[in-house]
């Protein structure tokens, strides 16, 4: 995925924030909305497989979307920002 400026704006300050207000290697908590789709929680799922992740899911009250929330242990913000932009590539997912 190549980001637009928009999005390389905000990567770019999210990750001067990161630097500024943690010392790394650091735990960090992702937090993503998904439409109910098996498949696509198990695409995100398997994106931080392998890393000591602990993910929790929550259904909306209707059942038309999911939360998805993964606290992870990261070793720079870089690695961060990589992460977020791997899951950019789920259809439908929003990152909070």
């Amino acid at each position: 995925m190549t980001p637009d400026n928009n999005t390389a704006a905000f990567y770019k300050k999210l990750k001067e924030q990161l630097s500024d207000t943690s010392t790394w290697p650091a735990p960090y908590l992702y937090k993503f909305i998904v439409p109910s789709d098996a498949t696509k929680i198990k695409q995100i799922e398997d994106i931080f497989d392998h890393t000591g992740a602990v993910i929790n899911r929550k259904e909306s009250r209707t059942g038309k979307y999911t939360s998805v929330s993964i606290n992870v242990r990261m070793k720079d913000p870089d690695a961060v920002i990589e992460k977020y932009l791997e899951v950019g590539e789920v259809e439908g997912v929003i990152s909070l």
